[in-house]
């Protein structure tokens, strides 16, 4: 028994001295940030069982600013300043976003170190209870459809025009509530990952397909800038489509490349060596084959603006900052 109970002291005197890694996080126990932080930690918790894992909270200007539409705020990082403060203070040692919130260039010093296999990257359309079993197509005439997004309102402005966009604010929670309690909304467009992590799938009313609305391109962008683009692997060729469209979704353009992607069976060299690539090391993934897709998406950029794509966003902004 004694024997037992000094191995016990020991353990619990190891536990205490255990190295503590603080994890910074968007404040709210119940939103999606926080269900995907927990979920990064507790894979973190069992590839690092030495280690142990603090959550901190905390709100960000995003958060705080909800009577306003993302794109009118007029400033940047709205959901990440705060934790990027909090890292330059030494308050936390890594923070989880959602790679769309984060800015297109990240703050000097500051580098992302791990990028989670995305889930599915399409939106979804959830519908106010009246209008289960309608489809965006089928709704009336001057129906109100919320979202957040000018990428979602531009591409589904020009698909549906017989539907108006408005946009709507809050977490998820809030967005459904104002949905179904509130007569404003027929419908509400999110993404369809963040109600599969909340637990909410029966209430995907519709999934929306490239063909009516291309998704988001991860770190390119931001909630002011009607970007978007599709991927498909098919006989060793990926085929990368991108889009830019005006607020009102009547001028847009897209264009389509594709690249030869060579994947072998087996292969497990990622790019640990290079600094470029950091942060989206995948197995089975020569780092070749990564460059190539990355190569890919800055030739279809460059195509995109060489062809007039610039102008088309310049106005986009324009017009968003006049309204």
């Amino acid at each position: 028994m004694s024997g037992n109970g000094d191995a016990a002291a020991t353990a619990e005197e190891n536990s205490s001295k255990m190295r503590v890694i603080r994890v910074g996080t968007r404040k709210s126990q119940v939103s999606l940030a926080r269900i995907q932080t927990d979920s990064v930690v507790a894979t973190l918790k069992a590839l690092y069982p030495g280690l142990q894992f603090e959550i901190i909270a905390m709100s960000t200007t995003g958060d705080k600013i909800l009577d306003t539409a993302l794109s009118k705020i007029g400033e940047k990082s709205l959901f990440t300043k705060e934790l990027e403060h909090a890292l330059e203070r030494n308050e936390v040692d890594l923070v989880v976003h959602s790679l769309k919130d984060l800015p297109t260039v990240l703050p000097p010093g500051f580098t992302i170190g791990a990028i989670c296999k995305r889930e599915s990257p399409y939106d979804a359309v959830v519908f106010h209870p009246k209008f289960v079993g309608k489809t965006l197509e089928t709704l009336p005439e001057k129906s109100v459809v919320g979202t957040s997004s000018l990428r979602r309102a531009a591409q589904l402005q020009r698909k549906f025009p017989h539907l108006e966009f408005k946009s709507i604010r809050g977490n998820l929670n809030t967005r459904l509530r104002k949905l179904d309690e509130l007569q404003e909304f027929s419908a509400i467009i999110l993404a369809a990952a963040g109600l599969q992590r909340m637990g909410w799938q029966n209430r995907v009313g519709q999934i929306l397909h490239p063909e009516e609305c291309m998704y988001a391109v991860g770190q390119e962008g931001g909630c002011s800038v009607p970007v978007a683009v599709h991927t498909a692997m098919k006989e060793g060729q990926l085929y990368l489509t991108g889009g830019v469209w005006s607020l009102n979704g009547a001028d847009s353009m897209q264009e389509t490349m594709q690249a030869t992607i060579h994947v072998p069976a087996q292969h497990e060299d990622g790019p640990e060596d290079d600094p470029q690539l950091v942060g989206i090391t995948a197995r089975n993934i020569p780092r070749r084959a990564q460059l190539a897709a990355e190569s890919l998406g800055i030739s279809l950029a460059t195509l995109l603006l060489n062809k007039g794509a610039k102008n088309i966003l310049d106005v986009a902004r324009q017009l968003n900052d006049a309204h």
